[in-house]
């Protein structure tokens, strides 16, 4: 389907739209509404890092009420089970005396499943998710059921070195097309949170977008198109990770372990796409690949404990990366 660029410009005002209603009950965390915002508009899974009480649930909530989609939140713990994200079959007895197995379909059979600090279940219970992230499926004792479109997984987790967390691992973490790190409040947006939340009166919200509109959208951001120069300036940043690449950059061999892979390069044009629609543009620029770039491969980057030892972050990486790798010059 072709769409014309009228049509991107009100699919523009229609998201800003809804950035505009999220942000009339989440105070600051521009960049966590945003880059939600463009993990589903591209079809895919975001991961939300930050201390308790920043508010990550509660964006995640907002934006299926803003978006109206059904909604499960998934409250991971060491004891919690992969049937209880799933669901399982059970005896169920029928009217003429017989019984059968009937499928109980868990929680993750929503469009938005909240999988809320998920670093603290057991690896076992973290990879229940992977077959529905992937391939948004889901099989339980050989049976395979499709899950509802659209479907996404936000997921929240503490800091890796808090106690009682168990550390993602890098195949489930590549899953996520991005991660977006929520920074503690300023004083004056902790101001403006204690009118909205301790004040008699309370934000309504509005549903902007319903599902036909979303999967529009999503249709729209495919589309959108990327020159063929940017589009190997993203594979150069990328490439730009791996330590092992002949032309790779001293910082990086200095202090990085292991690179992004194929995964690393959809997701940054995925999300540059996503930035370019929801600005009202049907092309990608260099500037969407820049400001895409560290929550796209942050989580796709290991450092060395060299990189640890110099307290290095996969940021700074991904910063050193963007000012010295300049397009069409990194080959």
């Amino acid at each position: 389907m072709a769409f014309h660029e009228q049509q991107y410009e009100q699919m523009s005002k229609h998201i800003l739209a809804v950035r505009e209603e999220i942000g009339k009950f989440i105070v600051g965390q521009e960049e966590a509404v945003e880059f939600t915002l463009y993990g589903i508009l591209a079809d895919g899974h975001v991961l939300l890092e930050g201390l308790p009480g920043l508010g990550k649930t509660m964006l995640v909530r907002t934006i299926a009420n803003v978006l109206e989609l059904s909604f499960s939140r998934i409250q991971f713990t060491p004891d919690l089970m992969p049937a209880d994200i799933t669901g399982t079959s059970m005896i169920e007895r029928l009217e003429n005396g017989k019984q059968q197995f009937t499928f109980q379909k868990g929680p993750v059979f929503s469009q938005i499943v909240l999988a809320d600090e998920i670093n603290r279940a057991t690896p076992k219970t973290q990879s229940a998710l992977l077959e529905a992230m992937g391939e948004k499926t889901v099989t339980v004792l050989g049976d395979t059921r499709p899950m509802e479109r659209p479907f996404f997984v936000l997921a929240t987790q503490n800091p890796i070195e808090m106690e009682g967390t168990y550390p993602l691992p890098e195949a489930q973490l590549d899953r996520f097309l991005c991660k977006v790190l929520l920074p503690y409040p300023s004083k004056q947006h902790l101001l403006t949170i204690m009118e909205r939340t301790t004040g008699a009166t309370s934000a309504e919200l509005s549903k902007v977008m319903d599902t036909e509109q979303l999967l529009q959208a999503q249709q729209m951001a495919k589309e959108v198109m990327i020159a063929q120069d940017i589009l190997a300036y993203a594979v150069d940043i990328v490439t730009a990770t791996n330590p092992f690449d002949t032309s790779a950059l001293d910082e990086v061999k200095q202090f990085v372990q292991y690179g992004s892979g194929p995964r690393g390069v959809q997701s940054v044009i995925k999300l540059a796409k996503a930035r370019a629609l929801m600005n009202g543009r049907f092309h990608v620029s260099i500037a969407d690949i820049k400001a895409v770039a560290k929550p796209a491969l942050r989580h796709r980057i290991l450092l060395n404990y060299e990189g640890e030892a110099a307290e290095k972050t996969t940021d700074d990486i991904v910063e050193i990366i963007l000012t010295k790798v300049q397009q069409g010059a990194f080959v």
